[in-house]
C-alpha cells in the first residue's frame, strides 16, 4: 500500500517506521520544511524521538505534491491544528477512494467537532473513508517494538478492518470497531483525568485518591460519550480504560506532566511554554466543559479541572468541593 504519514513529531514518525516495517511504501510529511531536510540527512528524529534510526526507504518531504495519489493517509497532528494542515494539503489529497486515518486525541475547540468529523468536511470526504486509530500507545515504546494493542473505529467495519491489518505486527497488535464516535470521545477525554493524576501526585495524595479519581473521571467519559452516540463497551476497552490507565499513570504522559506541575504550584502558560509537544488534555478540558453544558451532563471533575487550569482554583480547594458533593448512590 502507497502510505503518507502527515506529522513528523514522535508519534508520525513512529507510525511511519512501522507501516514501512510492514512492508507499505511510505511518505513522511514534515510541516517544516528544515525538519524534513533535518530527518532526511540524520536518519533520526533527534527532537522527538530520539535514538531511533529511519530506514532509508521512508521518503521524508516537506512537498505537498508527493502526497498526491496515496492509498492510505495518516494523520498524525495535534487536534487544534488538524483543521489548519488538511487545508493545506487538500488539493493533493483528496479524492474518495482513500482511508483517512486520524491519531489525534482531542476535540476541536472551536466546532466541538472530533479529529474524523474535521477531515471528513474539510476534504469533502464520506466519514465512512475516516478511521480513528488509538489506544494506550507511547510513541517512545512502540518505536522500541514494546509489544502495545490498539483499536481501529471506523462507521464502515470493512475499512476499519483493513486498517486493522495495515497496522498489525507481532508486537503491535490492532483491534477493529465500528464505534468511532466512542473511540474518539475516550481518547480526548481521558487527557483530561491524566491531567487530575497529575495533580493529585504531586499535590502529595496516595493511590486511594487516584483510583477514586480514575473511576469517576471512567464515568464522566461514559456519560458524555453516551449522550454523543457512542457505545457503553467503548469505554471499557482499549480507548477508555486503556488509555485511562497509561496516560495517568506514565512517566511518557505529557496530560500527567502538566498536572504535576500545576500542583507544584506553576502557572499553565509557564508549564506549556517550555513543551516542546503538545498536551492535548488542555485544550479539551475546554471543548468537554462545553459539551457538558450543551448536552447537559454532570462532569464535575472535568468542571473542576477547568477552574484550575483557567481559574486558577486551588487544587487543594477543588478537592475538597469533589468530595463534599452531595452523597449519592454510584451510578454510571
Amino acid at each position: 500500500m502507497n502510505a503518507a504519514v502527515i506529522g513528523a513529531g514522535g508519534w508520525g514518525t513512529t507510525l511511519a517506521r512501522l507501516l514501512e516495517e510492514r512492508g507499505h511504501h511510505v511518505t513522511l510529511w514534515a510541516r517544516r520544511e528544515e525538519f524534513a531536510k533535518e530527518l532526511r540527512e540524520k536518519r533520526e528524529n533527534a527532537t522527538y524521538l530520539p535514538g531511533i534510526k529511519l530506514s532509508t526507504s521512508i521518503e521524508i518531504t516537506h512537498d505537498a505534491r508527493e502526497l498526491a495519489k496515496k492509498e492510505l493517509y495518516v494523520f498524525a497532528l495535534p487536534s487544534q491544528a488538524t483543521r489548519e494542515v488538511v487545508r493545506e494539503l487538500a488539493e493533493f489529497i483528496s479524492h474518495g477512494s482513500a482511508i483517512y486515518v486520524s491519531t489525534s486525541k482531542g476535540i476541536e475547540r472551536e466546532t466541538l467537532s472530533r479529529v474524523t468529523e474535521v477531515i471528513s468536511e474539510v476534504l469533502g470526504v464520506d466519514t465512512s473513508r475516516t478511521v480513528a486509530l488509538s489506544g494506550p500507545s507511547h510513541a517512545e515504546e512502540v518505536a522500541r517494538r514494546v509489544p502495545t494493542a490498539l483499536v481501529a473505529a471506523s462507521e464502515d467495519h470493512a475499512v476499519a478492518r483493513e486498517v486493522q491489518q495495515t497496522f498489525f505486527l507481532p508486537y503491535f497488535r490492532v483491534y477493529s470497531s465500528s464505534d468511532v464516535v466512542g473511540v474518539e470521545l475516550a481518547a480526548a477525554l481521558k487527557n483530561v483525568i491524566a491531567i487530575c493524576a497529575g495533580i493529585t501526585d504531586s499535590a502529595g495524595f496516595g493511590d486511594n485518591t487516584k483510583a477514586a479519581l480514575m473511576t469517576r473521571g471512567l464515568a464522566e467519559m461514559r456519560r458524555l460519550g453516551i449522550a454523543l452516540g457512542a457505545e457503553e463497551h467503548t469505554f471499557s476497552g482499549l480507548a477508555g480504560l486503556g488509555d485511562l490507565v497509561v496516560t495517568c499513570a506514565s512517566k511518557h504522559s505529557r496530560n500527567r506532566f502538566v498536572g504535576e506541575q500545576i500542583g507544584l504550584g506553576r502557572k499553565l502558560p509557564e508549564i506549556l511554554s517550555h513543551m516542546n509537544m503538545i498536551a492535548e488534555g488542555v485544550s479539551t478540558t475546554e471543548s468537554a466543559r462545553s459539551l457538558a453544558a450543551l448536552h447537559k451532563i454532570e462532569m464535575p471533575i472535568v468542571e473542576e479541572t477547568y477552574k484550575i487550569l483557567f481559574e486558577h482554583k486551588n487544587p487543594r480547594e477543588a478537592t475538597n468541593d469533589l468530595m463534599m458533593r452531595d452523597p449519592k448512590a454510584e451510578r454510571w
